[in-house]
């Protein structure tokens, strides 16, 4: 009984602070994801020289929506 808390708490513990990784090495990444009728998608990211135009647009939309 004393091993299986053990193990519960490592496993735990360990996707606790593989969540808190992958959300702070995430921010500052700016990308646009597109999706097709056909159910495929494409994502832009950095580096993109598509990205810059959609970007604009997503901020213009995500700023009309909050207003």
């Amino acid at each position: 009984m004393r091993r299986l808390t053990v193990l519960l708490a490592f496993a735990g513990g360990f996707f606790a602070v593989a969540a808190l990784l992958r959300r702070t090495t995430g921010r500052g990444r700016e990308r646009v994801d597109l999706y097709y009728a056909d159910g495929s998608m494409q994502t832009l990211t950095e580096g993109s020289p598509d990205l810059a135009p959609l970007l604009g647009l997503a901020r213009e939309a995500i700023h009309a929506a909050r207003a």
